[in-house]
């Protein structure tokens, strides 16, 4: 059973979400969150797999919560999927160098939410990696920095030396939103082999799962943005 916190400021949203999570055989909510605080609070005492993160609320925001999670040693198997209403957000952006395993919007089709918290809780964590990969970069080439943007991120880019000639070319084909039998076909080795190699470089890099690895990719200069159109 997937244990699901719902974080948001508007009661109704949180609503019309346990209304939709727990209608599945495999998923519960175990506590719903009306700011970040709170969120943090109900993953900690409830246990958690999957927390729904609003970014925007009052006092403190999912941002910091996100921060606070990943922070903490014991919750290292909580995911958090940030839910945004503009996909093209500084925001998110600074969710995933934080530690989120990525987005959704609040826009999304039902079935979409609902494979979002199975991918977050099986640690597949990137979820539409196309699209949050084109996200960073344009961000990037923006010249981004947000405020309270995670200190980790810089010390993360520069332990790609640490990365293997291979981890480092895995970790490109990763940044290019590309899955693991997609990488595998591509370099001509076995998913098992690339999903080892994408363990190491997470290690190395200290990143949570796949989405910090593609911040890691942009903020280094290891894969360039291309310009915004």
């Amino acid at each position: 059973m997937i244990r699901v916190v719902l974080a948001d400021d508007q009661a109704l949203l949180r609503s019309a979400f346990r209304v939709l999570v727990d209608s599945e055989p495999d998923m519960e909510v175990v506590g719903e969150a009306a700011d970040g605080a709170e969120a943090v609070a109900l993953v900690r005492e409830r246990g958690a797999d999957v927390v729904l993160m609003d970014i925007r609320m009052p006092g403190t925001d999912g941002l910091a919560a996100t921060r606070a999670i990943s922070a903490d040693p014991a919750l290292a198997e909580v995911r958090v999927v940030i839910l945004t209403t503009f996909e093209v957000d500084e925001y998110v952006v600074a969710a995933l160098r934080a530690g989120a395993s990525g987005f959704l919007g609040k826009g999304a089709e039902p079935g979409e939410l609902l494979s979002a918290v199975r991918t977050a809780a099986k640690g597949d964590a990137l979820l539409s990696p196309v699209a949050t990969k084109g996200l960073i970069a344009r961000f990037l080439a923006q010249g981004g920095a947000v405020e309270g943007d995670d200190p980790a991120a810089g010390g993360r880019a520069a332990r790609l030396d640490a990365l293997t000639a291979r981890e480092r070319e895995v970790l490109t084909q990763v940044a290019g939103g590309l899955s693991n039998d997609e990488i595998g076909a591509r370099l001509d080795v076995s998913p098992l082999t690339v999903k080892t190699h994408v363990n190491r470089a997470m290690a190395k890099l200290g990143a949570r799962d796949r989405a910090q690895l593609v911040v890691a990719a942009y903020e280094s200069g290891l894969v360039r943005p291309a310009v915004p159109e």
